[in-house]
């Protein structure tokens, strides 16, 4: 499922790690650049050709943070449209090369990607195959399975094309409320305790901003770090490969 660049590498860390990726942003101005101003290397994922794209890409850019492509993708309720930049099963190879390219334009300082819906076309292997195709001609992009159904072969796909690659463990916020959000938030902490690493998705509700701006401070002292999202496939693809290697040796 992992595929890693070499110019990607990262130092096992300390401590368990955990990456946040924030979607959906760019639709409403100041609830997206308020969630380039939380704490630490929290992933900022645009949505393409939304009216603040390009100010919370440069906002959260000078804020140190990863900016990705939130990508619309089909979904399987096709009534849903996933928004302006979809790509969807009546797209043509050509289309989707178009629509990928002109997306990505919208979102500058694009580091990687991840899926807006999708739970229709990440099952498809046609076209996951050529998107994978055409995201790893960029080189620099990783690829985040937003896993919106578990039928989802995009993780695999991606990894087939060398490009990095992880998949989304926890979404923080799919059921309102802070109860819900404590509960969920504690789900990716013992995650990551059990295997080392785990990855959350959320939105940039008013909700969840204050949430992550009060409890991103304590990882420290809960003895979890978070990382940006190149940091955790990079240590992702270590554990994995120390696996393979151990099991290897003891095959000897």
């Amino acid at each position: 499922m992992l595929a890693l660049s070499a110019t990607v590498c990262a130092a096992p860390p300390a401590a368990p790690v955990i990456a946040i990726i924030i979607d959906d942003l760019g639709q409403q101005r100041d609830y997206s650049l308020a969630v380039t101003r939380l704490p630490g290397p929290v992933a900022c994922s645009v949505l393409p050709h939304t009216p603040w794209a390009a100010q919370v890409s440069a906002a959260a850019l000078t804020s140190g943070k990863e900016v990705m492509l939130h990508l619309p993708l089909q979904a399987m309720d096709i009534s849903r449209l996933a928004g302006i930049g979809e790509i969807s099963l009546d797209n043509s190879r050509e289309e989707l090369q178009q629509i990928l390219a002109a997306d990505l334009a919208s979102v500058p300082n694009a580091v990687g990607v991840n899926n807006h819906m999708g739970s229709l076309i990440t099952r498809h292997p046609g076209h996951m195959d050529w998107l994978m195709a055409e995201i790893a001609t960029y080189q620099h992009l990783f690829f985040v399975d937003s896993y919106t159904t578990a039928q989802s072969i995009a993780a695999d796909m991606a990894a087939e094309y060398g490009i990095p690659v992880t998949r989304r463990n926890i979404f923080l916020d799919d059921e309102p409320g802070e109860e819900n959000l404590k509960h969920e938030y504690q789900r990716l902490l013992n995650m990551a305790r059990k295997q080392g690493f785990a990855v959350a998705i959320g939105h940039p509700y008013p909700e969840t901003t204050a949430f992550l701006q009060q409890v991103l401070p304590m990882l420290p002292e809960q003895g979890v770090r978070l990382v940006s999202v190149a940091e955790l496939i990079a240590y992702q693809q270590q554990l994995q490969t120390a696996k393979v290697g151990s099991i290897g040796s003891t095959e000897l």
